[in-house]
């Protein structure tokens, strides 16, 4: 049996572990919480180095993709810098392949849905979801991209592609030195509700991003919406359906009730394909070419509930 261990900085409530079948081969794929602690995530990593088959890093990023370009992230590296061996994904591969196929998948099962309410988007952050940026944009949404709001805390909305672009070449070299936590929620913080900008998820039809940062800027109210997120647990899904969100879809399958993050599924699939290199998210383009073919033979495909 193949093993995927996704070491995740973010609450330890949140670990899970199954067996699942890909490709004809079975992966036990598990998710371990150092609730913030990057020293502890260091030590995982370095303990099971070599014997497990793909590493996921959660709860952070070791860099950001946007627009082509790779900005590490400075401050996140030395956490995984003694593995030596086993193959390391932070779901980039799968944040540009698989959720870009996202607005297609929506407008094929509730196109009707989106005519009565509008096609207008809210990316929390597309510096670290290109693939969302991408799929709303290249469907024709009216977007807004809440890299600034929900990151930064600044009321600046960006609505084009250019802004957030710029937004990245200028910031992301200062904040990649920065502590991580400084702009992501670790650990406990992941539970903390702290509702902003609710006027942004007013205007929009549809919320795509990650989930830590919608459950904790979004508004009690999200009454007929459209949720378009990943790692989510029955707490999650409980709180968008009291919300009043109607449909909710997972980026990755779900697995006994809850969807796992894009890092450890891309670990999944490195493992039981027998993926030996090191993932180099600065080459990307044979990479993601190789995850498109891994999610097509896998059948990987967002999964749409009605909520509401």
């Amino acid at each position: 049996m193949k093993k995927a261990l996704s070491i995740s900085i973010g609450s330890s409530t949140r670990n899970k572990s199954v067996v699942i079948n890909l490709l004809g081969v079975d992966v036990h794929i598990s998710r371990g919480g150092t609730d913030g602690d990057m020293k502890a995530a260091r030590q995982k990593f370095r303990e099971f180095d070599g014997k497990v088959d793909a590493f996921g890093v959660g709860g952070t990023d070791l860099g950001l993709f946007f627009a082509g370009r790779w900005y590490p992230l400075h401050s996140v590296l030395p956490m995984v810098q003694d593995v030596q061996h086993t193959p390391i994904a932070d779901g980039c591969g799968l944040k540009n392949t698989l959720e870009a196929r996202c607005a297609a998948i929506l407008e094929a099962e509730i196109g009707d849905y989106l005519n009565q309410i509008g096609r207008t988007a809210l990316v929390m952050t597309a510096v670290d979801r290109y693939g969302l940026l991408r799929t709303f944009v290249d469907a024709g949404y009216q977007c807004l991209f809440g890299d600034a709001l929900f990151s930064l805390g600044l009321p600046l909305p960006l609505r084009r592609e250019r802004g957030v672009q710029v937004l990245a070449s200028t910031l992301i070299p200062i904040v990649s030195r920065l502590p991580f936590e400084w702009v992501y929620p670790v650990g406990e913080k992941q539970h903390q509700r702290k509702p902003k900008f609710a006027w942004a998820f007013k205007q929009a039809s549809v919320i795509a991003g990650d989930c830590h940062y919608i459950t904790r800027n979004m508004p009690d109210d999200l009454e007929g919406k459209v949720v378009v997120t990943n790692t989510t647990t029955t707490r999650d899904v409980d709180l968008f359906r009291q919300a009043g969100v109607k449909y909710l879809m997972t980026t990755t399958p779900v697995y006994e009730g809850r969807s796992f993050g894009t890092n450890m599924m891309e670990a999944a699939l490195l493992a039981v394909s027998g993926y030996q290199g090191k993932v180099d998210y600065r080459q990307h383009h044979d990479y993601f070419e190789i995850m498109n073919a891994l999610i097509d033979a896998a059948g990987f495909k967002p999964a749409l509930q009605v909520l509401n």
